[in-house]
């Protein structure tokens, strides 16, 4: 009985995948463990009855693993319907109790409730192809870029001079996106590489811990990508200022806004909705670590219309000198280059609900955002001209020490 219980909720799984945003199976699970606890307490009230009243017979109160099948005399039918997240179908299932307790089902589950679940299983093989095939190219994007974002880290810490404000706040970008990475291949580990766990109803302070560093890692990543905005902006604005005082307030706002979002909505999930590793989107607690998000998004692109415009009106204006302008369109060069980073395209779906153009949405925040940070090392580092500059000159240095070697090894051997 255990094996066709199985089956049944494995069958329901599989058909109504892709429901839902996270977890899709996780509704039907869910209600199907809500019924069984009603109908275990019913059978408990059951079981209490007929000790007092032994005279009777019949058939026992009984849950199936999909309904739960009250307790009546033999003789008797009863009929059910298919659970509500699987309502295809008006059609009733009839049991009737007889001497040797309850017979079988009139028709099957998967008959009653499915009547033609030929394209929706088609549909779902290629949607499964297609998750499959985002989750092998976001792995390969989110290596690279904390292969990339290493390097770059790596050239800023040997070559001191490229260090200022601003090579700083590149450094803390580059840190969020590494641990972005990390974060998303952690929680892959935890929540999705043992299949025999049910992530469903799994609820272990590992898990939660995960889901928590991961969604921290998110946030403080859009709070940097919003800090790289304000800083060219304040470069255009305020051109003797005490940068140093800024980085500060920006240290603040990236990592300080990130962390009291975060333990906000660590409380309250602990306190109030304490349910499985805190990954359902479907929460209103989920709002807690969205709205800033969206905030910083918003802000983020006001800040680039902004920079935009800014950078149009200080290349046209006739006081400005060569040089200067030369500087302005290095910047809008940058800023161009730099819309996706900015999180702008973000912009298309941050209004919408979780579940509208989910192929769309996975392809942009997963595909083209764990290709990001290389992205960010790119611009930034491998193609920024002072790198360039201080490899280039660390290069000569060592072929001038290598030709002077050789040449005096030459000499030895000569005078000799």
């Amino acid at each position: 009985m255990d094996l066709n219980h199985g089956f049944i909720i494995w069958t329901l799984i599989v058909t109504c995948e892709g429901v839902k945003t996270v977890h899709p199976e996780c509704s039907i699970v869910l209600h199907l463990q809500k019924k069984e606890a009603e109908c275990r307490l019913k059978i408990g009230l059951t079981q209490s009855l007929l000790n007092f009243n032994a005279t009777d017979t019949g058939c026992l109160a009984e849950w199936d693993g999909v309904n739960c099948w009250p307790a009546v005399s033999v003789g008797e039918r009863f009929s059910v319907s298919c659970p509500p997240p699987l309502m295809n179908s008006h059609e009733l299932i009839t049991r009737t109790c007889t001497t040797e307790g309850w017979s079988r089902l009139s028709v099957p589950y998967y008959s009653a409730c499915f009547q033609d679940n030929s394209t929706e299983q088609e549909d779902t093989g290629h949607r499964r192809e297609y998750f499959a095939m985002v989750k092998l190219i976001y792995t390969v994007g989110y290596g690279v870029s904390i292969g990339s974002l290493c390097i770059a880290v790596l050239i800023f810490c040997i070559f001191r001079k490229l260090l200022c404000t601003r090579t700083y706040i590149h450094l803390n970008l580059f840190s969020t996106f590494i641990l972005r990475a990390l974060a998303v291949f952690v929680k892959d580990a935890v929540l999705f590489a043992d299949k025999t766990i049910n992530h469903c109803t799994v609820s272990t302070v590992l898990c939660k811990a995960v889901v928590t560093f991961f969604q921290y890692c998110v946030l403080s990543n859009f709070y940097w990508l919003l800090i790289e905005g304000l800083y060219l902006q304040t470069l255009l604005v305020f051109t003797f200022a005490h940068r140093r005082t800024f980085f500060w307030w920006y240290t603040l706002i990236g990592w300080g806004t990130p962390s009291v979002a975060v333990t906000i909505w660590m409380f309250l999930k602990h306190k109030y909705d304490n349910h499985g590793c805190w990954d359902d989107l479907d929460s209103g607690y989920w709002w807690i670590i969205k709205i800033p998000i969206l905030l910083s998004v918003f802000v983020n692109f006001l800040v680039f219309v902004n920079i935009s415009r800014m950078i149009v009106v200080k290349t046209k204006t006739p006081v400005s000198n060569g040089g200067d302008r030369r500087l302005y369109r290095r910047l809008a060069k940058s800023t161009l280059l730099l819309i996706p980073l900015f999180g702008v395209h973000y912009i298309v779906f941050a209004l919408f609900p979780e579940h509208v153009g989910l192929e769309a949405r996975l392809f942009f925040e997963l595909v083209l955002g764990s290709f990001q940070g290389f992205i960010v090392a790119l611009l930034y580092c491998f193609l920024n001209s002072e790198v360039q500059n201080e490899i280039r000159k660390e290069i000569e240095k060592y072929k001038s020490r290598t030709d002077n070697n050789t040449f005096q090894m030459a000499t030895q051997d000569f005078t000799a």
